[in-house]
Protein backbone atom coordinates (compact mmCIF):
# COMPACT_ATOMS: atom_id res chain seq x y z
CA UNK A 1 0.00 0.00 0.00
CA UNK A 2 1.25 3.48 -1.12
CA UNK A 3 1.24 6.40 1.46
CA UNK A 4 1.81 10.30 0.47
CA UNK A 5 4.64 11.73 2.91
CA UNK A 6 2.85 14.12 5.39
CA UNK A 7 2.56 18.07 3.55
CA UNK A 8 4.70 19.80 6.17
CA UNK A 9 7.67 16.81 4.94
CA UNK A 10 6.84 17.71 0.96
CA UNK A 11 7.21 21.69 2.29
CA UNK A 12 10.43 21.19 3.89
CA UNK A 13 12.12 19.77 1.38
CA UNK A 14 10.59 21.84 -1.21
CA UNK A 15 12.36 24.97 1.03
CA UNK A 16 15.77 22.81 1.53
CA UNK A 17 15.24 21.89 -2.41
CA UNK A 18 15.10 25.40 -3.14
CA UNK A 19 17.78 26.54 -0.47
CA UNK A 20 20.28 23.43 -2.24
CA UNK A 21 19.32 24.73 -5.76
CA UNK A 22 19.78 28.55 -5.47
CA UNK A 23 23.33 28.09 -3.32
CA UNK A 24 24.72 25.41 -5.52
CA UNK A 25 23.70 27.50 -8.87
CA UNK A 26 25.59 30.78 -7.18
CA UNK A 27 28.23 29.02 -6.55
CA UNK A 28 28.46 27.49 -9.79
CA UNK A 29 27.54 30.86 -12.28
CA UNK A 30 30.28 32.41 -9.27
CA UNK A 31 32.67 30.14 -8.82
CA UNK A 32 35.28 32.93 -9.47
CA UNK A 33 34.25 35.02 -6.79
CA UNK A 34 34.08 32.20 -4.31
CA UNK A 35 37.34 32.95 -2.22
CA UNK A 36 39.58 30.03 -2.08
CA UNK A 37 37.58 27.22 -4.16
CA UNK A 38 40.00 24.43 -5.29
CA UNK A 39 40.81 24.75 -9.25
CA UNK A 40 39.21 21.62 -9.98
CA UNK A 41 35.91 22.11 -9.13
CA UNK A 42 34.12 23.38 -12.08
CA UNK A 43 30.45 24.70 -12.85
CA UNK A 44 29.55 21.82 -14.44
CA UNK A 45 30.98 19.81 -11.39
CA UNK A 46 28.77 21.98 -9.13
CA UNK A 47 25.91 21.57 -10.82
CA UNK A 48 26.41 17.30 -10.76
CA UNK A 49 27.32 17.99 -7.31
CA UNK A 50 23.29 19.41 -7.02
CA UNK A 51 22.13 16.79 -9.16
CA UNK A 52 23.79 13.71 -6.64
CA UNK A 53 22.44 15.39 -3.66
CA UNK A 54 19.23 16.24 -4.77
CA UNK A 55 18.66 12.40 -6.01
CA UNK A 56 19.08 11.25 -2.07
CA UNK A 57 16.41 13.35 -1.26
CA UNK A 58 14.10 12.12 -4.10
CA UNK A 59 15.65 8.56 -3.23
CA UNK A 60 14.06 9.47 0.19
CA UNK A 61 10.83 10.70 -0.77
CA UNK A 62 10.08 7.51 -2.71
CA UNK A 63 10.89 5.01 -0.02
CA UNK A 64 8.49 7.17 2.05
CA UNK A 65 5.96 7.20 -0.44
CA UNK A 66 6.13 3.36 -1.06
CA UNK A 67 5.69 2.86 2.51
CA UNK A 68 9.41 2.54 4.00
CA UNK A 69 8.50 5.03 6.39
CA UNK A 70 11.44 4.60 8.86
CA UNK A 71 14.01 4.01 5.96
CA UNK A 72 12.48 6.81 3.97
CA UNK A 73 12.84 9.51 6.61
CA UNK A 74 16.26 8.68 7.67
CA UNK A 75 17.11 9.04 4.13
CA UNK A 76 15.43 12.57 3.58
CA UNK A 77 17.34 13.37 7.29
CA UNK A 78 20.46 12.66 5.72
CA UNK A 79 19.32 14.73 2.62
CA UNK A 80 18.63 17.57 4.95
CA UNK A 81 22.39 16.64 6.64
CA UNK A 82 23.91 17.54 3.11
CA UNK A 83 23.42 20.61 3.82
CA UNK A 84 25.15 21.46 6.52
CA UNK A 85 28.27 21.13 4.03
CA UNK A 86 27.76 24.42 2.96
CA UNK A 87 29.37 25.62 6.10
CA UNK A 88 32.62 23.84 4.63
CA UNK A 89 32.60 27.22 2.71
CA UNK A 90 33.98 28.77 5.61
CA UNK A 91 37.55 26.82 6.08
CA UNK A 92 38.19 27.77 3.37
CA UNK A 93 37.32 31.76 3.98
CA UNK A 94 36.08 33.86 6.63
CA UNK A 95 32.38 34.94 6.24
CA UNK A 96 33.84 38.63 5.72
CA UNK A 97 35.76 37.58 1.92
CA UNK A 98 32.22 36.42 0.76
CA UNK A 99 29.66 38.37 -0.59
CA UNK A 100 26.26 39.14 0.85
CA UNK A 101 24.64 36.74 -1.51
CA UNK A 102 26.86 33.85 -1.30
CA UNK A 103 26.74 34.31 3.08
CA UNK A 104 22.88 34.55 2.45
CA UNK A 105 22.08 31.27 -0.05
CA UNK A 106 25.05 29.28 2.60
CA UNK A 107 23.68 29.83 5.23
CA UNK A 108 19.76 29.68 3.61
CA UNK A 109 21.08 25.70 2.60
CA UNK A 110 22.37 25.26 6.10
CA UNK A 111 18.92 26.46 8.13
CA UNK A 112 17.08 24.38 5.90
CA UNK A 113 19.10 21.45 5.56
CA UNK A 114 19.32 21.44 9.50
CA UNK A 115 15.55 22.23 9.97
CA UNK A 116 15.19 19.27 7.93
CA UNK A 117 17.26 17.47 9.00
CA UNK A 118 15.55 17.21 12.74
CA UNK A 119 12.12 16.92 11.58
CA UNK A 120 13.10 13.23 9.29
CA UNK A 121 15.18 12.04 12.32
CA UNK A 122 12.67 12.58 14.90
CA UNK A 123 9.90 11.20 12.39
CA UNK A 124 11.76 8.42 11.99
CA UNK A 125 12.68 7.90 15.34
CA UNK A 126 8.97 8.09 16.12
CA UNK A 127 8.17 5.55 13.32
CA UNK A 128 10.68 3.10 13.98
CA UNK A 129 9.82 2.87 17.82
CA UNK A 130 5.45 2.51 17.19
CA UNK A 131 7.02 -0.69 15.10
Amino acid sequence: MRSVPSRALVALVAIYFLASLAHFAHNAEYISIYPNMPARLTREKVYLAWLAVTGVGVAGLGLVRFGLHALGLAVVSAYGALGLDGLAHYTLALCSEHTLATNATILFEVASGFTLMLVAAVAATRRASVR
